[in-house]
């Protein structure tokens, strides 16, 4: 259950973090640090207190971090569960990066370097020095296939829409090929299309762009 507390914890603070990135995008991770660590406020307190749509927007940002909060405590239980404590703390951290990327992307559009690389670097290293399941070869192996499928995909699709994939969804295809492998990765790819039917059949605009 201390997983899930954490999670929890973490989950409440996703809406702040991405609020933060979708102020100062694009920035260096010192600077990224500093300005969540040290926000900025452009309209005084007072002001604030006496705005109604304020108000309402602060409501709902609050109900939002309770969804997160709820959903990163219940897939950290999950993953307590399932891997030992050798394991834990990187999936946790894959994890919880991956919620707080798939809220900035909602809100930005955007995959942020200073979160998607050091995934890569923490990817290699786990297949390398901890995995038992993804070995180094394998983990490559994944990650080429991740990398390639999307840039192939975009040379079909470029002639209707020149950003069908952005450099950062090709990153993040790249370092979950290297934490579970080609196969893992042809699921996860499989996945992201089953969401993105999902998505567009619950009544997307024509041409509205999927985070």
């Amino acid at each position: 259950m201390i997983y899930a507390a954490y999670g929890l914890v973490f989950g409440l603070f996703i809406p702040y973090l991405a609020r933060r990135f979708s102020k100062f995008m694009p920035a260096t991770p010192a600077y990224a640090l500093y300005r969540i660590l040290k926000p900025v406020r452009s309209v005084s307190r007072a002001k604030r207190a006496g705005n109604p749509e304020y108000r309402r927007l602060m409501t709902r940002y609050r109900m939002r971090s309770i969804g997160w909060g709820i959903v990163a405590a219940a897939i950290s239980y999950l993953a307590a569960e399932r891997f030992s404590d050798i394991y834990i703390v990187w999936y946790l951290g894959l994890i919880w990066t991956l919620l707080l990327l798939t809220e900035i992307d909602n809100r930005m559009m955007l995959l942020p370097d200073i979160l998607t690389v050091p995934l890569l670097i923490a990817g290699f290293a786990y297949s390398v020095f901890v995995s038992q399941w993804v070995i180094p070869a394998e983990s490559v192996l994944g990650a080429v296939t991740g990398y390639m499928l999307p840039v192939v995909a975009s040379a079909f699709l470029v002639w209707k829409n020149k950003d069908a994939f952005g450099g950062g969804d090709i990153k993040l295809l790249f370092l979950t090929g290297l934490f579970f492998g080609w196969k893992g990765n042809l699921l996860c790819l499989v996945l992201a299309c089953v969401v993105g039917i999902v998505w567009g059949l619950a009544g997307k605009r024509r041409g509205e762009a999927i985070p």
